[in-house]
């Protein structure tokens, strides 16, 4: 009993982390950056992985989706490659890990369900492993580009 407790508890911890994941691709706001007026903020400029916009003090927003893949920087191709894979990886995983789960009458025998449940924890692990690189080299290039004084872009 404690054993599947166990599994369940891994299971919902491992989707949770796949829903994550999943909603952290099309978040708008990965990079954002403001020009301060004296009053009231004159604009906002914001980007992720897919588009660039600008949002100016009356709240309209103009977008604009990066124009062609081999006009980006390497960076982030890398990093849409990752969070893709990352996404996928948790979507088999979740599938891989019903079919292992001991609750479930789809797998088998107790060590091939085993053996299937491990397949579904690797995939999981690679999977947080792949974001949590996209997330972190992401994040080091806004830090750099923003304390590096010979780039003289808003920052």
């Amino acid at each position: 009993m404690a054993s599947m407790t166990l599994e369940i508890a891994a299971f919902i911890l491992s989707v949770s982390g796949f829903i994550l994941v999943s909603s952290t691709l099309p978040t708008d706001y990965w990079k954002v950056s403001s020009i301060d007026g004296t009053v009231i903020t004159t604009a906002t400029f914001w980007a992720n992985l897919w588009k660039t916009c600008v949002t100016d003090s009356t709240g309209v927003s103009n977008c604009k989706d990066f124009p062609s893949m081999l006009a980006l920087d390497a960076y982030i191709q890398v990093c849409r490659g990752l969070m893709i894979t990352a996404v996928c990886l948790g979507f088999f995983g979740v599938i891989i890990s019903l079919v292992g789960m001991k609750c479930t009458r789809i797998g088998g025998s107790e060590t091939i369900k085993g053996r299937i449940a491990f397949c579904a924890g690797v995939l999981f692990i690679f999977s947080g492993l792949t974001s949590i690189i996209a997330f972190s080299w992401y994040a080091n290039r806004i830090t750099a580009e923003f304390y590096d004084p010979m780039i003289i872009e808003q920052k």
